[in-house]
């Protein structure tokens, strides 16, 4: 059995899950988010815990198993804390800033780049080098950081563009001088 799908979800206060047919819905101060699940799962809701169990032993319903659960706590971690990722702006003239809804990227192109966050999706800017993303979806958090991230990826050589937070950079050596 899954030891990540055996865990019980513990439901925070605040937080209310509702169960109907294949649909999951949390509420919590932050907002609310719906998700369908495969028919074929089994969640239930036992006093101030989640429950996911699997019909059979099968290949089919082991897979569902772990990821069933860890989507539904997700959601519910999301609406009760909510989910932030931060990106890094690494360059010599490379900032962003905000311009009215949109966030205005100069990352050494010869034109900047406007992005419009979609809903549910908070993009801040600290610093004109430092980017922050916050959200209650989680995947939609980790989407908007991964499209902002592809507007400039760090290159090895010099490290430039923009990176996660916690990301490191391998960095490579440059060509070595030529030896007479």
């Amino acid at each position: 059995m899954s030891r990540i799908g055996r865990k019980p979800i513990t439901i925070p206060d605040k937080v209310t899950v509702t169960i109907r047919s294949t649909e999951v819905t949390v509420k919590g101060p932050k907002g609310e988010l719906k998700q369908q699940f495969h028919p074929e799962t089994e969640i239930k809701v036992e006093g101030k815990e989640v429950l996911v169990t699997r019909k059979s032993n099968s290949n089919f319903h082991r897979s569902l198993h772990g990821s069933v659960r860890a989507v539904i706590a997700n959601m519910v971690t999301g609406v009760s804390q909510g989910f932030e990722r931060k990106l890094d702006i690494i360059g010599v003239g490379y900032k962003a800033e905000v311009k009215g809804k949109m966030i205005q990227f100069n990352l050494g192109f010869s034109h900047p780049f406007l992005f419009a966050p979609p809903a549910g999706i908070e993009v801040a800017v600290a610093t004109p080098t430092s980017v922050l993303v916050k959200g209650i979806d989680r995947q939609l958090v980790g989407q908007v950081t991964t499209k902002i991230r592809s507007f400039r990826v760090p290159e090895p050589y010099k490290g430039k563009g923009i990176k996660y937070g916690e990301e490191k950079v391998r960095r490579k050596a440059g060509k070595a001088a030529a030896k007479k």
